[in-house]
């Protein structure tokens, strides 16, 4: 019975590290910053700025099944699969649109143009740039699925709906927390509006 109490509280102080080392690091990753022009019930209107991504098409879709291998592969890129074997800074959030071909984009930290880059070793990474745009954004917690993706994209369209906004149909999802965060996870829908 010791053992086990051992054990267990070694588990426990080793998920308590693991979470407090996650809020830590999490305040000092480079954002995809915005600015906020008039906030509603359920949802917000942001102006985000031109910006940079490295961006994998998937030929998989559904959530579960792109953002482990979009995950993956453009990991790969930023941990040193270039051609420099260059480490790049991790941004946030993950972002994946939402069409019948999903595609992921991590964000170009602001030190790097595209030029500046090193070549990805995998030739499906690409460089896109995402122009100045102006959004609507709605936010949820938890972990994110193919359900509640789905549930946070309707619930948009209609608040934007009720509100008389239209919007275009370009939906992206963007993830703000590390897989092994298990707090305070922060999840989003955006759609460009017309």
């Amino acid at each position: 019975m010791k053992v086990v109490l051992i054990l267990i509280s070694i588990v426990f102080i080793t998920f308590i590290a693991i979470q407090i080392y996650a809020l830590k690091t999490q305040s000092s990753i480079e954002t995809y910053s915005y600015e906020v022009h008039q906030k509603y019930k359920t949802f917000e209107i942001r102006t985000y700025e031109e910006t940079l991504f490295t961006s994998v098409k998937l030929s998989t879709s559904g959530y579960k099944d792109s953002s482990s291998k979009g995950f993956s592969i453009l990991a790969g890129y930023i941990f040193g699969g270039n051609e420099r074997n260059e480490k790049i800074s991790m941004t946030s959030p993950v972002a994946m649109t939402l069409t019948d071909s999903m595609t992921m984009m991590f964000m170009v930290p602001k030190e790097f143009s595209k030029e500046t880059l090193p070549k990805p070793n995998q030739s499906s990474i690409t460089f896109k740039k995402e122009p100045k745009r102006i959004v609507a954004a709605l936010r949820f917690s938890g972990w994110a699925n193919d359900k509640k993706i789905e549930d946070a994209k309707q619930k948009l369209k209609s608040a934007l709906d009720q509100e008389g906004i239209a919007y275009s149909n370009r939906f992206c999802f963007l993830g703000y927390n590390a897989p092994y965060e298990v707090f305070n996870r922060i999840n989003e829908i955006i759609v460009e509006l017309k």
